[in-house]
């Protein structure tokens, strides 16, 4: 297949890249420069820019790209980046590929569990495709995000939204700042640590990606484990697998210090199950939070090597 990947250079990206280059697929990325060889397309989201005669005979487009959230504190600027990276990203995508003779079968369209949070909170609230979504700001985010795949739907294009849940990269993603109070024997529940945190692993991310590229899938789907656990039991199944304590609780208003609004996302609690993928004949690799936590801490242990198709961080 030929298949267009925007956000190529992220955790995920440059894993799922990587897996598609291995699998024998053209790959084409989608670049904020003047492109270096016929492997790249050349874009300017911000100012409305892409050639879509470049996107011709394209298969499948997958759209990745968005301003990081975990890593900025949320003043009003960076509400409106978090915003506007996301739905002048996926709009300009949608035009385009809606206006070819011959539009690709396929896009996937990177979105998140955030779709479900309240500021109420969920509890242990099962939550798949089907529950309503939330009222807070990263729930907004997701209703403008998803909506801005509209041309590619009118145009016939088969349209999945990837809603993300926690991302278990090794010593990347949410695991790049925990990782090493892990391993210093320092880590604890964040808040009361009785959140659920709806998570998959790095490589079931991208196999999941990978996946709904020919699973006849469309509209949400979450990616997620069939494992959603609280906070305290990812936290201490690390810490076992690191063979740490895991005893020093970290107070919410830390978090709210450190992370303003996104600490929401931290505390909420989103118990999300991926009940379309399962659906779909989808297997993990890592189904439960032991699984994973095994495959981190093997993975950082001393000459442990990254598993190809990982990518960078990973």
């Amino acid at each position: 297949m030929q298949i267009a990947v925007a956000g190529s250079h992220g955790t995920v990206g440059s894993a799922l890249v990587g897996t598609l280059e291995e699998a024998g697929h053209d790959v084409r990325r989608l670049v904020r420069r003047p492109a270096a060889h016929m492997r790249e397309i050349s874009w300017d989201p911000d100012a409305g820019v892409l050639d879509a005669r470049h996107l011709a005979g394209t298969d499948a487009v997958v759209n990745l790209a968005g301003a990081g959230v975990g890593d900025h504190r949320m003043t009003s600027a960076y509400r409106r980046t978090v915003l506007t990276s996301r739905t002048r990203t996926t709009s300009l995508l949608a035009r385009s590929v809606a206006q070819l003779d011959r539009p690709p079968a396929v896009l996937l369209q990177a979105s998140g569990i955030g779709a479900y949070g309240t500021y109420a909170g969920r509890g242990d609230e099962l939550l798949d495709e089907k529950s309503t979504l939330g009222d807070t700001f990263f729930a907004g985010v997701v209703r403008a995000w998803e909506a801005s795949t509209a041309p590619a739907q009118d145009a016939g294009i088969r349209v999945a939204h990837l809603r993300s849940g926690i991302v278990m990269g090794r010593g990347s993603g949410a695991l790049g700042r925990l990782l090493p109070l892990v391993r210093a024997g320092l880590a604890g529940p964040l808040g009361t640590g009785r959140q659920y945190w709806s998570w998959i692993s790095l490589p079931d991310e991208v196999r999941a990606i990978v996946h709904l590229l020919d699973a006849q899938v469309a509209g949400p789907v979450n990616l997620t484990s069939p494992d959603p656990r609280t906070n305290s039991e990812i936290t201490a199944a690390l810490a076992r697998a690191f063979r740490r304590p895991a005893v020093v609780p970290v107070p919410a208003f830390a978090l709210r210090l450190v992370l303003g609004e996104f600490a929401q996302e931290v505390l909420g609690s989103i118990r999300a199950v991926p009940t379309a993928l399962e659906a779909s004949g989808f297997t993990w690799t890592h189904p439960t939070v032991p699984d994973v936590a095994r495959w981190v801490a093997d993975g950082a242990s001393p000459g442990a090597r990254t598993p190809a198709g990982s990518g960078a961080g990973a």
